[in-house]
């Protein structure tokens, strides 16, 4: 025969210091199922527009069926060795990327560093270099990305002896400018104040011992 148990349940702010901990532990591990970097990728890819960076795309099938065209951004972390960002696409000279980047993010010198480098190796090439950025292993830093550089010149010049090095070091800090940003947003969500503001937020409660209940 069916019995009715009644329980009492907790807001967040109700719990004692252990509770919350426990709470808070179970929002961490469940809580990222949707995608809490959409906003630093939407933030890279915007900068790598304006760098003259264009993304290779992957298919990803969709719950509901059909499928889009994702830009090919890859990252894992934050704990292991081998964590890190790469991403594919190609890269050519993009007129007047110094000047809007740093309208768009005029506080960051990071980024002011690796556009002023791929700036000035462009000029010394007449502005003809290209580059190709390819994933290659099971891993997801800067060193897994095979980049090719060429000069795409009509009268077949080389390019300088330090073109391929400096555009491959700047690419590369680009993947690693995007995992530090990638960090730095998981440990904002991650924080005990912002898990506290999701949890209120949601109107979860808890037992008294701090496990989701209701």
């Amino acid at each position: 025969m069916p019995e009715i148990i009644e329980t009492t349940v907790y807001r967040l702010d109700e719990l004692s210091d252990t509770a919350k901990d426990k709470a808070r532990a179970w929002y961490r591990e469940g809580g990222f199922d949707y995608g809490w970097y959409d906003a630093v990728y939407e933030d890279f890819q915007r900068i790598a527009e304006i760098l003259g960076i264009r993304f290779k795309t992957r298919t990803v099938r969709l719950y509901g069926g059909g499928s889009r065209q994702q830009p090919c951004i890859f990252f894992s972390g934050f704990w292991s060795q081998g964590d890190g960002a790469c991403w594919e696409g190609f890269y050519s000279y993009r007129k007047n990327a110094s000047t809007e980047l740093r309208s768009y993010a005029p506080q960051d010198t990071i980024l002011h560093g690796i556009v002023d480098a791929l700036q000035a190796v462009q000029r010394r090439n007449f502005y003809q270099l290209r580059a190709e950025a390819t994933h290659r292993g099971h891993y997801c830093h800067e060193y897994c990305m095979v980049i090719s550089v060429e000069r795409d010149s009509p009268t077949y010049r080389d390019m300088t002896a330090d073109a391929e090095e400096m555009v491959i070091e700047a690419l590369r800090d680009l993947a690693r400018w995007l995992y530090r940003h990638l960090e730095r947003e998981y440990d904002y969500l991650t924080s005990d104040e912002a898990v506290d503001e999701a949890i209120t937020a949601n109107e979860y409660t808890f037992t008294e011992a701090g496990r989701r209940f209701g």
